[in-house]
């Protein structure tokens, strides 16, 4: 039998040069942890880097009895390279350039952390699955979620502790219930992580 799943979806806290948490994303982290204090939270997931792992703890410490599981499939790669056919005619060679700046996709990958993150599950009880990621898996599994093309994740953007929740119901479509909400930032902790031209007072 399979039951709802629902997807806490979140960037890692601003990190600086070093791969680590800046003390804004330490703040960021906690206040994350709080906003989901009301949420009944079953298991987080983050991916082994520095920065989604600090988080992921920080997360965590509001959030007592609540494991943690460390997953590849949720680390920092690109999920996959279009080509320029599949481009919009107009901004093709623009996010070609981008996508050139980073090692080849994990297409492989990306599947795995389709499969390991979305869809229904088993059981007969909702899931509540916290999962702390990168901009470009949240990115990707944002895309699946509104079957969108593949190439659409280079569209996406996410604030370090932006929160985005997916509910995946048996028979149903995937429902992106909040996307990159930042409610529980003050306004000084808000859009990091975004280019400056994407800020929206």
């Amino acid at each position: 039998m399979l039951t709802t799943r629902y997807l806490f979806l979140t960037r890692h806290g601003e990190a600086g040069p070093d791969g680590r948490l800046t003390e804004a994303g330490r703040r960021q982290a906690v206040l994350l942890g709080r906003r989901l204090r009301d949420v009944p939270v079953t298991s987080i997931h983050h991916g082994p880097l520095p920065r989604a792992a600090q988080t992921a703890h920080l997360v965590a410490g509001q959030l007592p009895g609540v494991p943690l599981h460390v997953e590849k499939a949720a680390g920092d790669f690109v999920p996959y390279t279009p080509k320029r056919e599949e481009l919009p005619e107009t901004s093709g060679d623009l996010l070609l350039a981008f996508t050139r700046q980073f090692p080849p996709a994990d297409e492989e990958l990306a599947a795995d952390a389709e499969r390991r993150f979305s869809g229904p599950v088993p059981g007969n009880e909702p899931r509540y699955e916290v999962l702390v990621t990168h901009n470009f898996l949240a990115g990707w599994l944002i895309r699946a979620a509104q079957d969108a093309p593949p190439w659409r994740w280079l569209t996406l953007t996410h604030a370090n502790a932006g929160l985005t929740v997916i509910r995946y119901s048996p028979g149903r479509p995937a429902a992106l219930l909040t996307y990159n909400d930042l409610s529980h930032l003050p306004a000084e902790l808000r859009w990091t992580g975004f280019p400056p031209d994407f800020y929206v007072p």
